[in-house]
C-alpha cells in the first residue's frame, strides 16, 4: 500500500509539472533561454524532425549537431537542412556505449529501452559519447539537449564516470519515468551533477537544466 501512495503522489506530482511547463511556455522559452551566439556549439541529442536544432540554430547561428539513430528520421533531416552548413547531421545516437541495438519506432516516442508492443523496429547505431569525442575536434560543448526515450539514464552515467560533463556548459534533459527504478536512478545522476552544475530550472520528470559552476 506504501508504494502505492508513494508512486501516485509521484504521479501527481508529474500531471501537476507538466501543466505548469505549458503555463510557462517551457517550449518556447526556458529551452531556448540561453547565452549562446554564433560562436556556440550546441549537441542535440535525439534530433527526430529537428525542431529543437531549428529553433536554437535560427536564434543565434550557432553550430548545431544532431544525433539521429533512425534512419527514417535522419533521411528526413538531412531534407530539412540541405544546404545549411551550421547544422551537422550524425546516422547515430550517443550513449554510454557503442553498439548496434535494436529500436521500436513510434514517432517521438522510438526508443530502444521501453518496453513496446509495436512490431516496427529498426537497427540502430549508438556511439559512446568518449568514442565520439575523442575522435572529433570538439572540446566544449556550450548546451546538450538530451531527449533519446529512456536511455539518458546510461548517457548521464557514462559523461560523468568519464568526467566528460565539465566540458558541458549548460545540460538540458528530460528524464523518462518508465525506466525501471527511475526515480532512484535520476536522484543519484543529479546528486552526481550537482558536483559541477548547478540546477536551473526543473520540471519533475519534463525538463530540467543544469548549468556549470564557475572555477574558484
Amino acid at each position: 500500500m506504501m508504494r502505492q501512495l508513494i508512486e501516485w503522489a509521484r504521479h501527481k506530482r508529474f500531471r501537476r509539472n507538466i501543466r505548469q511547463w505549458f503555463r510557462e511556455r517551457g517550449d518556447d522559452t526556458l529551452r531556448l533561454n540561453y547565452a549562446l551566439d554564433a560562436s556556440s556549439v550546441v549537441f542535440d541529442v535525439g534530433g527526430f524532425e529537428g525542431d529543437f536544432a531549428a529553433a536554437i540554430h535560427e536564434r543565434y547561428g550557432c553550430e548545431v549537431h544532431v544525433f539521429e539513430p533512425v534512419p527514417a528520421f535522419f533521411e528526413a533531416l538531412k531534407a530539412r537542412f540541405a544546404g545549411n552548413q551550421r547544422i551537422t547531421l550524425h546516422p547515430f545516437g550517443l550513449g554510454g556505449r557503442t553498439e548496434s541495438l535494436p529500436m521500436s519506432i513510434e514517432a517521438n516516442g522510438s526508443s530502444h529501452v521501453k518496453e513496446t508492443e509495436t512490431e516496427k523496429t529498426v537497427s540502430a547505431q549508438i556511439i559512446s559519447f568518449e568514442d565520439f569525442i575523442s575522435e572529433s575536434c570538439i572540446s566544449r560543448v556550450d548546451l546538450m539537449k538530451i531527449n533519446i526515450e529512456g536511455a539518458e539514464f546510461d548517457l548521464l552515467d557514462h559523461l560523468i564516470r568519464h568526467g566528460r560533463q565539465s566540458m558541458i556548459r549548460d545540460l538540458q534533459v528530460q528524464f523518462h519515468r518508465f525506466v525501471r527504478d527511475a526515480s532512484a536512478r535520476r536522484r543519484d545522476l543529479r546528486r552526481r551533477l550537482a558536483e559541477t552544475h548547478d540546477l536551473t530550472y526543473n520540471f519533475y520528470f519534463v525538463w530540467e537544466n543544469w548549468h556549470l559552476k564557475r572555477s574558484p
